[in-house]
């Protein structure tokens, strides 16, 4: 979790971009590193295979500005595609602030696609981890391929929102990555649910990249104020 150093002033946050195997993770850390200034970031770790593909992680350091006298240092990480390094996703995993699930939008991938969200909440599960009550934003990438999928049959897949059981919560409300969107509604069964927020991106060019960053620093800070 966060760690706050008073005699730096430094808030420290830890951020895992998740997701299927070539979705498109280690190309957002590849873009954010590419366009922050030097000295507001640290080094690109990649420990990658002969075909680029990512073998246990990448690692940015990012610093973000300052809050209340203290300096945001964000440390990004991404996991492992491939199902077979599970053990390096779940220590990845390890004190987590905030989470962004990287969705591959082919028409082709979704079968990987709920194959890693439920990996995610298997994982997240052992930590004790409530992955609904944390930090968590999903990336829909890809949207310029023609093959994409749309978003509400992503979003079904993918993100069909929890049930909502506090009254005092039971309110419309829009995601502010996308107006047209609800966040928490009222179905017509008359649950109430919310859904994750979502980013539609083309990593590969960079849209869509630094909202997805944030959307998901803007809830980690969100949650260790209230927590402080």
């Amino acid at each position: 979790m966060s760690v706050i150093n008073y005699a730096s002033r430094e808030i420290n946050c830890k951020i895992v971009y998740y997701g299927p195997g070539l979705g498109g993770k280690t190309t957002n850390l590849e873009h954010v590193y590419a366009r922050v200034a030097p000295d507001t970031r640290g080094k690109l770790i990649s420990l990658a295979t002969e075909n680029e593909r990512t073998l246990f992680f990448d690692f940015l350091p990012v610093d973000l500005g300052t809050i209340r006298g203290f300096k945001t240092r964000f440390h990004l990480y991404t996991v492992p595609g491939q199902v077979y390094y599970n053990a390096s996703r779940k220590l990845i995993l390890k004190g987590v602030d905030g989470v962004v699930f990287v969705a591959d939008s082919q028409v082709e991938r979704q079968e990987a696609n709920i194959e890693a969200m439920q990996n995610l909440y298997d994982n997240m599960a052992e930590y004790g981890y409530d992955i609904t009550r944390m930090p968590f934003v999903i990336q829909y990438n890809k949207r310029d391929l023609p093959n994409a999928a749309p978003i509400d049959d992503l979003d079904g897949l993918l993100n069909p929102g929890f049930e909502i059981v506090d009254p005092a919560r039971q309110r419309q409300m829009a995601d502010p990555n996308n107006p047209s969107r609800l966040l928490i509604e009222q179905l017509p069964t008359g649950e109430w649910i919310e859904r994750v927020p979502s980013v539609e991106a083309v990593a590969v060019a960079g849209d869509g990249v630094f909202d997805t960053l944030k959307a998901v620093s803007k809830l980690v800070l969100k949650s260790l104020a209230s927590s402080s």
